[in-house]
């Protein structure tokens, strides 16, 4: 028996998250402390993103003729609200850590607040489809990865960034189909969004990043260094690359080569422990290695 689409249904879930922690549990991954700074610099500016695709998505629903997207749009509103509010709580904990993460955290409250004032709708519908291309190829690889990633990790991040990357690829398809039902001849455009997102997210990383590794020490080993930057322009590397089928006129996100009828086993074991009453918020090593198993 087929699994179906992990696109298929798309759950709205009210998660919190415990981030009441020393500071030194900022980096928070043992299997990978480069991916738990990594993500964590990713997912500094992530939650202010969230809130202007909801506002973009709010702004222009009313023209959707497809109810069933409507219903899609309305599920991704609720998805990224919870995700948003997650996310700003936790950089909170990350900049009494890293003092300086608090003015590239403006500077991206910042930026998204004066794209949707003065940017036009084509750009707003076009970054957000852009953007949101690589937030759902990043959840394929990183729940590929699951266990080099965050097979031993504090378990409230591993649970948050679990319970995110599932959903990202649930809604992978929305933004994508919102452009297309507002914009359908103009994939010019889509692709050029998508080369700007990605232009955007590397850069607002790589700042965060840089300033992270240096407060962790890792500038003062010619090998830590190496190792560090060595994960960064990997993972870009490997985003990108995955991202070459989206430049297609014939893509669509249910049908990419990493997320199609295949579904990743973390995930769909992560959903099951989710249905049976499993603790969302908190995954220890016992549930982390149940998810894992083949």
């Amino acid at each position: 028996m087929s699994l179906p689409h992990p696109m298929d249904h798309i759950s709205v879930r009210q998660l919190r998250f415990d981030f009441d922690r020393d500071e030194t549990g900022c980096v928070w991954s043992q299997s990978s402390p480069e991916f738990s700074i990594f993500i964590n610099a990713l997912g500094l500016h992530v939650p202010y993103f969230e809130r202007f695709l909801i506002k973009v998505m709010r702004q222009y629903r009313s023209e959707l003729t497809d109810p069933a997207l409507a219903l899609d749009v309305q599920a991704i509103i609720g998805q990224e609200a919870h995700h948003a509010f997650n996310f700003i709580r936790w950089n909170q904990a990350l900049c009494a850590r890293y003092p300086e993460l608090r003015r590239l955290e403006q500077s991206a409250e910042s930026f998204f607040q004066t794209a949707f004032d003065a940017r036009s709708k084509r750009f707003k519908v076009g970054f957000t489809a852009g953007y949101e291309t690589f937030t759902f190829l990043g959840g394929m690889i990183i729940l590929d990865r699951y266990e080099a990633l965050m097979g031993e990790a504090d378990p409230d991040l591993r649970a948050l960034w679990v319970w995110h990357q599932v959903e990202e690829v649930e809604h992978g398809a929305v933004a994508f189909d919102f452009y297309q039902a507002l914009y359908p001849d103009e994939q010019w455009y889509r692709r050029l969004m998508i080369l700007q997102a990605f232009i955007h997210i590397s850069w607002q990383t790589f700042k965060a990043y840089r300033y992270m590794m240096n407060r962790e020490g890792y500038y003062h080993s010619v090998r830590k260094a190496i190792k560090g930057w060595g994960f960064f322009f990997g993972f870009a590397r490997d985003l990108a690359r995955s991202a070459l089928p989206v430049f297609s006129r014939h893509y669509h996100p249910r049908t990419h080569p990493i997320c199609n009828d295949k579904q990743n086993p973390v995930a769909v074991a992560w959903r099951d422990y989710v249905l049976a009453g499993g603790q969302a918020e908190h995954l220890d090593s016992k549930t982390s290695q149940h998810l894992s198993a083949p």
